[in-house]
Order: structure tokens, then sequence, then C-alpha cells
């Protein structure tokens, strides 16, 4: 999972605008998703994460979405 990451942040995102509209940005979210909830969870709230980050999608630039804390 980190590979994947970590091919997006070297590969990827060097060669595109930054649009995200959240602090932090989504593969700094997806490192600490998986660092925090393990494989399976911290992928699940990776998905829900890209899926609502789009260009206008936060009311306003730099909206502070944090990953959510462990349970238990």
């Amino acid at each position: 999972m980190y590979r994947f990451v970590r091919h997006y942040r070297v590969a990827v995102s060097p060669t595109r605008p930054a649009c995200c509209p959240y602090t932090p940005s989504c593969s700094t979210y997806a490192v600490k998703a998986l660092h925090r909830h393990g494989a399976l969870r911290g992928s699940r709230l990776i998905l829900a994460r890209l899926l609502r980050c789009r260009p206008g999608a936060a009311r306003r630039r730099g909206s502070y979405d944090p990953v959510p804390p462990r349970r238990g």
C-alpha cells in the first residue's frame, strides 16, 4: 500500500498542478491512515477521502480534514 502512495508522490504528483482542497494533502492523509489504522480500515478511509477530494468539494481551499483517531 505504501508503494502506491510513494509512486504517486514521486512519479505522478510532480507532473500535475496542486488541486487538493484539503489539508493535509491526500497522499499525506493516505500515509497517516495506513500507519494509524492498518491496511483494511486505512484503505477504506483513503477511498472515502479520494471520493470527496475534488476541486470545489471543500467550502474553501485548505479545509482541515484529519485522519480520524484510532478506536478502542
